[in-house]
């Protein structure tokens, strides 16, 4: 349990650096519990023989036609199917650590699990600002209102890709690094350290964010971060929960009305992905993007 003194401390270094760590933010006795889930969610993944989508649910899918073995990359709003973190993404917790950066009224733009496969070298993340992935709204005030937090579910260590990322680059703008790439390309290559000194950042002060399991990671959507591939033995499972302050955009689904935990309505809201409008699925999507 997160206790006001945490929060509050977290909530100085976040405005200060652009993140912060809340260790212990899952009491160690709950960790089984949390990652039994996470196993479920992805052996509800592997059932697809491909990337599969039904509103806003989703299985980034790796098939065993160009793998050793079927993989799941990312699932994204799995609380659609999964009652444990329908519940979690808006428990006490969470709103105690949010409230204090973005009020009482909040929205869930983003819900996803990844996992980093030993073995497998398209699990980095180039270093990039989360607000690449936002449309259709005032991006600035958006920017300022919204606020990521990684779970680790697993260990997350410099040898299996734990996250890292650049203190006091929040305050830099938009830099555009790796602007060049398309959907899914983040996952291609890394990026390289002259790409870095070109918009600014020094690579020395990338900071290596290596996490216990339950601990949790706080970053904005203007703070430059990335990843490297596991290059461990042992697997990396973290969950991305992206929240909102409610009257900075009409996306997202409600986590928080006035302080009040909110469930899932009957359908999904627009969160990121326009196609909830105009296709909603099912469907799967085979495209090999990571030749």
């Amino acid at each position: 349990m997160i206790t006001e003194r945490q929060a509050k401390e977290a909530n100085e270094q976040y405005r200060e650096e652009g993140y912060t760590v809340i260790r212990e933010f899952i009491d160690r006795t709950k960790l089984e519990r949390l990652q039994r889930e996470t196993q479920a969610v992805y052996d509800e993944g592997l059932k697809h023989h491909a990337t599969y989508r039904n509103g806003n649910l989703s299985f980034q899918v790796l098939p065993e036609s160009h793998f050793d073995k079927r993989y799941v990359l990312q699932a994204y709003w799995f609380s659609w199917v999964n009652d444990y973190f329908e519940k979690l993404r808006r428990n006490d917790d969470y709103y105690r650590l949010l409230q204090g950066l973005i009020g009482p009224d909040i929205r869930q733009i983003a819900q996803q699990l990844h996992w980093k496969p030993p073995g497998v070298n398209v699990t980095g993340y180039r270093f990039h600002q989360d607000i690449r992935f936002r449309q259709g709204d005032d991006l600035e005030k958006v920017a300022m209102s919204t606020v990521t937090t990684g779970l680790a579910v697993d260990r997350a260590t410099k040898q299996n890709g734990c996250l890292q990322v650049v203190p006091g680059s929040h305050k830099l703008g938009y830099l555009g690094l790796s602007d060049d790439t398309h959907d899914g390309m983040l996952m291609k290559g890394l990026t390289a350290e002259d790409e870095l000194r070109k918009v600014g950042v020094d690579p020395s002060t990338i900071v290596d964010l290596e996490l216990e399991p339950g601990d949790l990671a706080v970053w904005g959507l203007l703070t430059v971060h990335g990843s490297s591939p596991n290059k461990s033995d042992y697997d990396r499972a973290f969950l991305l929960s992206s929240y909102v302050k409610a009257d900075a955009t009409e996306r997202g689904e409600w986590a928080f009305r006035n302080g009040v935990s909110t469930p899932l309505g009957d359908t999904p809201m627009l969160c990121k992905d326009d196609r909830l409008l105009t296709n909603p699925g099912p469907e799967y999507d085979t495209t090999v993007w990571w030749n």
